[in-house]
């Protein structure tokens, strides 16, 4: 006797065995009842989540023999439900609109579809991928659609319902089948495998099931493929031999590695991964759903049902998930998933894979603004450590442009022994601001980069009885802020006492913002200097600048 498939041989064969569309089915279930059955229907949905097989079970149950009118629940033993199982009813006609997509083909139906049917109540046309009908085909049934005869439905079968024309959608009852999540697969696999009394690992069946993406039809083939291999019990490491699944154990070694910053580690893991066959979009890919589950359980807890694992898979996400800022998961996701594209059109990909993860590895935590914000409230933003700000810190910001600066710790302690400007002995505003640029460079030297590039923003405009006003253009008014806090302006004015060896009082101002007539064309190619202005006013960035008395020193675009 020929073998038949899993998909095949436990496909559904009433509504009450359904998986994963119940609403679905309980709707059609009380139209029968109600004898509200519409005369055509449309069922969308992704490949294998059970679209044809509900037409069939809606067959069944309208035509059943053991019944004197329709049922919602067929015998699935008559002449007609045995037939309709195995596609050779008479009065069930099945085509395939990929192949049968012309307005001929189209013209025959609707000739036959006037003559009752043979044996049973109704003459039913199932047309699968009903999409690839050409749009004369299309219009060829819109008559039969909107006037058929008592004695014909129509089921529609498709996975792009997008390209079924308006006309025909609008005389359709329309059911959009959803994804099978992966714990209603999980069950049916372990049903089958029971069934079929083959051995297996817990493991196995989660790894299959989130293989399947949402399809129970691609589920039970993946578990054919494992079958034919004739090996019991069927364990996790076949993925990796038969069906070229990169090994679990191993990718959660190649993300401890990243979270321990070990960039040799990360490379031995890359290689051990590649070393077996796998290629470098398979490791991205994945990367992306073990980050993503890492995620979540930071996010919600290792109790969450937003991830499909085992107990022991939860627990090593637990451990791994609390070495890993959520942001930083957030932006290893983000660009992993641009990394797929790009390693799918390189001649490079591993140096591409290799040189993103050590990047993931070298950069440690992601210092989030929330975080930043918090530490400098609590006035724990020393703690951070000088070595991972000199590090490259992607950091969100409010221009989706930009995306990451370097930032550079420069805080250095005030001496007494930076180099005097030489001025004469009456100081006066012109005198200072003649001397303002040298000032600027003694100023970075002796209290740090961060603070000459706020003043950089200003320039004097007073000098009256020892006090020094210093104006900031309108535009500028968070480097002005930042000035005056954190002990800033007392440094500044200590500084400028001690080189114009007199006592120096400190003023800031904004000046007054100046009204053009006309706001001129924004220029769409921004220059560096205008990029690196926008940037320094974006707020996220300043607040990370005046948490970490920080500097930016380089702007990198992708």
């Amino acid at each position: 006797m020929a073998y038949t498939v899993l998909a095949r041989k436990y496909r559904s064969q009433t509504f009450a065995d359904v998986i994963g569309q119940e609403p679905i089915a309980q709707t059609l279930i009380n139209a029968i009842k109600n004898d509200r059955v519409a005369h055509a229907y449309l069922f969308t949905g992704t490949r294998g989540v059970g679209k044809t097989t509900m037409a069939r079970i809606l067959a069944k149950a309208l035509n059943c023999l053991a019944f004197d009118k329709p049922t919602p629940a067929p015998c699935c033993k008559c002449v007609s439900c045995v037939a309709v199982n195995a596609g050779e009813d008479i009065d069930v006609i099945e085509i395939d609109g990929a192949t049968n997509n012309g307005v001929e083909q189209v013209r025959e139906l609707r000739q036959n579809a006037i003559y009752r049917p043979a044996r049973a109540r109704f003459k039913i046309y199932i047309i699968d991928e009903v999409h690839m009908l050409s749009t004369g085909a299309f219009n060829a049934l819109l008559k039969i659609l909107e006037e058929p005869p008592s004695h014909v439905k129509f089921i529609f079968a498709t996975t792009e319902p997008n390209k079924v024309i308006a006309t025909i959608q609008s005389r359709c009852q329309i059911f959009d089948f959803r994804n099978i999540g992966p714990t209603l697969i999980a069950e049916q696999l372990k049903s089958v495998l029971k069934q079929e009394k083959i051995k297996y690992e817990e493991d196995l069946i989660m790894s299959l099931a989130k293989m399947a993406n949402g399809s129970m039809r691609d589920g039970l083939s993946l578990l054919d493929r494992l079958l034919s291999t004739g090996i019991e019990p069927l364990s996790i490491k076949l993925l990796e031999e038969f069906l070229g699944q990169p090994n679990s154990e191993k990718l959660w070694k190649l993300i401890e590695k990243i979270a321990e910053s070990d960039a040799a580690g990360t490379l031995a893991a890359i290689e051990d991964l590649i070393s077996v066959g796998i290629s470098e979009v398979q490791i991205a890919d994945s990367l992306i759903d073990y980050m993503r589950d890492l995620m979540v359980v930071k996010s919600t807890g290792i109790k969450t049902e937003l991830v499909v694992m085992t107990e022991q898979q939860r627990q090593r996400a637990g451990e791994l998930a609390e070495k890993f800022d959520i942001a930083a998961l957030v932006y290893n996701i983000s660009t992993l998933e641009k990394l797929h594209w790009a390693i799918k059109n390189s001649d490079t990909s591993r140096a591409l894979l290799e040189a993103s993860l050590l990047r993931f590895a070298l950069s440690e935590h992601f210092l989030n603004v929330d975080n930043l914000l918090s530490q400098i409230k609590s006035g724990s933003v020393s703690s951070v450590s000088s070595a991972a700000v000199k590090k490259k810190i992607p950091i969100p910001v409010n221009n989706p442009e930009a995306d990451e600066l370097l930032i550079t710790n420069h805080q250095p302690p005030i001496t007494n022994n930076a180099s005097k400007i030489a001025v004469s002995g009456s100081i006066n505003l012109q005198e200072i601001q003649s001397n303002w640029q040298n000032l600027l460079k003694e100023i970075s030297k002796s209290l740090g980069p961060g603070t000459g590039g706020l003043l950089s923003s200003a320039a004097p405009s007073r000098f009256e009885e020892g006090v020094l006003t210093l104006e900031f253009g309108a535009s500028s008014q968070m480097q002005k802020k930042m000035c005056e806090s954190n002990g800033r302006a007392a440094q500044i004015q200590a500084f400028l006492s001690e080189q114009f060896s007199i006592p120096i009082g400190l003023k800031f101002e904004v000046a007054q913002e100046e009204q053009s007539p006309e706001v001129a064309p924004v220029d769409q190619s921004k220059g560096t200097s205008q990029r690196r202005n926008e940037l320094m006013n974006d707020p996220a960035v300043k607040t990370v600048l005046l948490g970490l008395d920080a500097t930016i020193t380089n702007i990198e675009e992708d």
